[in-house]
């Protein structure tokens, strides 16, 4: 059969003809090309400098722990219930005694400042902006008052590495507690630095040194530069100034000493509720319960301390199973998507935490990167719940989900 032909009509023309509006704004511009965490790593990568861009990424020596726990993610399979009113979903949670409008929080991470200038504000501000919890590290590039000024009314944690130095360990939590910080995240698992090789192959130091590798990097990342010799010099939450690796500095701040009586102590000498993060088994998930903590974050430091250390996603249910219902349990470490936060919740996970995924967001925009990807994830868990059939975060359960196996102990 013959196709019949005719000249178009310029009326019929002109819709399949129109030009999609210019976005003057460079940065509103390429964070609108990013539509997953990778993309936003993609162009975190091109902008931000090597030794900065590979603290963020890296992990420790052969990176075999972040490599499998996001593996541990994509080796799902989702059980989806049919014919279920999901017209709306309440991706709403209660977690550490107070609401998160998402089932996740932005992690605690160091030096940020070193990612984007903007560093921790952007980060609390988007937090406050979209209702989840922020977390300030020991050593963040912002005091808790800087975080307080920008989230006055938001849920702030703090994050505490007990250092050799007590008094001054003990005054940063004080001043935390006086910014009204609501929860304590006490992180357990950094006796020493792990080694991460990253930044040892860049040469990467606090503050950032020029050499013609830098300079040669630094060429095509003016924007980065210009941020970071204009603004503010580099302050830290917990000293007042460093000249050397951040392997080095880690293991001069840390104390390896620390033990479940210290811990004991620390619970006692903070308000609000506290957190123990860092747990990678089942008995010291319980060891810690059993001091009258409020809950635990399984994570193994997002892969950046024991390399082949456990997988918290494929810990977490033997973990619930021990804990029972009323523990509360946070998990990190491999989260790049909404779908991840969906399986872990339905795995037994109360909440989440990110780190890299936010810093991804930071380095490619800023605060706009920031909120960036929390649209993203948002969007995702949104989708990933609605083609569940799961209208709220309470009704995931372990049906919803299988860990396939890939790594199996041999018997």
């Amino acid at each position: 059969m013959k196709m019949e032909r005719r000249v178009p009509r310029p009326a019929e023309l002109a819709p399949l003809m129109s030009f999609k509006k210019f976005e003057p704004n460079g940065r509103a511009r390429r964070l609108a090309k990013a539509h997953t965490i990778a993309d936003l790593r993609a162009i975190a990568k091109r902008r931000t400098p090597q030794g900065a861009f590979d603290y963020t990424d890296g992990a420790a020596e052969a990176e075999l722990s972040l490599a499998r726990a996001r593996q541990a993610f994509l080796d799902i399979e989702f059980h989806p219930a049919i014919l279920r009113d999901v017209s709306s979903v309440d991706t709403s949670v209660e977690i550490a005694g107070g609401p998160s409008a998402l089932p996740f929080g932005i992690a605690p991470t160091g030096f940020t400042r070193m990612m984007h200038a903007e560093g921790e504000r952007a980060g609390a501000s988007a937090a406050r902006t979209a209702g989840i919890p922020f977390s300030l590290s020991t050593v963040g590039t912002t005091s808790p008052e800087g975080v307080r000024e920008v989230n006055p009314d938001g849920r702030n944690w703090f994050q505490l590495y007990m250092q050799k130095d007590r008094d001054k360990s003990m005054d940063l939590v004080n001043r935390a507690a006086a910014s009204g910080f609501d929860t304590l995240l006490v992180t357990v698992d950094v006796p020493v630095a792990g080694a991460r090789l990253r930044d040892s192959y860049n040469g990467f130091t606090i503050p950032p040194q020029l050499t013609p590798k830098t300079v040669l990097n630094a060429i095509p990342r003016p924007e980065w530069w210009i941020n970071f010799l204009t603004t503010e010099p580099l302050t830290f939450a917990s000293l007042s100034e460093w000249q050397g690796t951040i392997g080095e500095l880690l293991d001069a701040l840390f104390d390896p000493t620390v033990d479940f009586d210290d811990l004991a102590w620390i619970r006692d000498q903070w308000p609000g509720q506290v957190f123990v993060k860092g747990i990678q088994t089942v008995a010291d998930a319980r060891k810690v319960m059993d001091l009258g903590v409020d809950g635990i974050v399984l994570s193994n430091h997002g892969g950046r301390q024991l390399d082949r250390a456990p997988i918290p996603f494929h810990l977490l249910p033997a973990v619930r199973k021990d804990l029972g219902n009323d523990a509360q349990i946070i998990l990190d470490t491999g989260i790049m998507s909404g779908a991840d936060i969906v399986a872990a919740l339905a795995m037994g996970a109360d909440f989440t935490l990110i780190g890299r995924a936010y810093l991804y967001g930071l380095m490619a925009g800023g605060r706009e990167g920031v909120d960036r990807t929390i649209h993203i994830l948002r969007t995702e868990i949104t989708r990933t719940m609605k083609l569940l059939g799961v209208a709220t975060t309470a009704d995931l359960t372990p049906d919803h989900v299988t860990q396939l196996q890939r790594l199996t102990p041999r018997g």
